[in-house]
């Protein structure tokens, strides 16, 4: 698995695969890049910065949610 980003163009990528690509899908600011055989390739992060500026404020309100038991 490679994780790149480009700074320049605030992208985001997460090579899971080093099939060859044969289609994608947008959903919002995600491509998924998929092989023949429909299992993900690539994940590209369009607008990086942002999309996990607001996965890590998700991430702490949910930590702060869960009740702790001991």
């Amino acid at each position: 698995m490679k994780v790149r980003y480009n700074r320049e163009m605030d992208i985001a990528t997460i090579e899971m695969s080093s099939k060859k690509i044969d289609h994608a899908q947008e959903a919002q600011n995600i491509i998924i890049h998929f092989s023949k055989e429909d299992e993900p390739v690539i994940l590209e992060f369009l607008d990086a910065s942002k999309f996990l500026a607001n996965i890590t404020r998700a991430a702490i309100r949910a930590t702060k949610e869960i009740p702790l038991k001991i």
